[in-house]
């Protein structure tokens, strides 16, 4: 009995997760629009919460965003065109995820470029270690000589 109690209370809160923070007065009587709004809000990004999405936020500018996206979708507005007019609006940064053209290339192909010139920079000192000569292993000095056997006879 315990088990079946432990199921049923992992599966409404499965279940009560899906609903995240887009509130009752908020969804649109359309099926259809209700689910293009999801899947538009939940590659926008809110700019209170920072790296999580309106559809999952509490803030009032994420509540003010769900509603803008679904105005758009109201008025005829297609998924980019409703996008784009977000981005306009609230700039790039409000995209999960970040577009891969424009100025942006080069965040995208930065990392795997620096990673190749620190793997290169290390294969190169390393063959250019093994390959120095063995630093000469200076002897003692004539005084030095004197002076150790000076103090070991103390």
């Amino acid at each position: 009995m315990n088990g079946i109690r432990t199921i049923l209370a992992v599966l409404c809160i499965a279940f009560a997760s899906t609903a995240l923070a887009v509130q009752p007065d908020e969804i649109l009587d359309d099926p259809v629009l209700e689910s293009r709004a999801r899947d538009i809000s939940a590659g926008l990004r809110c700019l209170v919460c920072r790296n999580e999405s309106i559809d999952e936020s509490n803030a009032d500018l994420a509540r003010d965003m769900r509603l803008l996206v679904r105005e758009r979708l109201v008025e005829g507005d297609s998924d980019d065109a409703v996008i784009a007019f977000i981005v306009e609006r609230y700039g790039e940064y409000v995209l999960l995820r970040p577009t891969t053209d424009g100025a942006n290339i080069i965040l995208w192909v930065a990392a795997p470029v620096l990673f190749l010139i620190a793997l290169s920079s290390a294969l190169v000192y390393l063959r250019r270690r093994d390959k120095a000569p063995e630093p000469e292993k200076a002897g003692l000095s004539v005084e030095e000589k004197r002076r150790l056997q000076e103090l070991l006879k103390e």
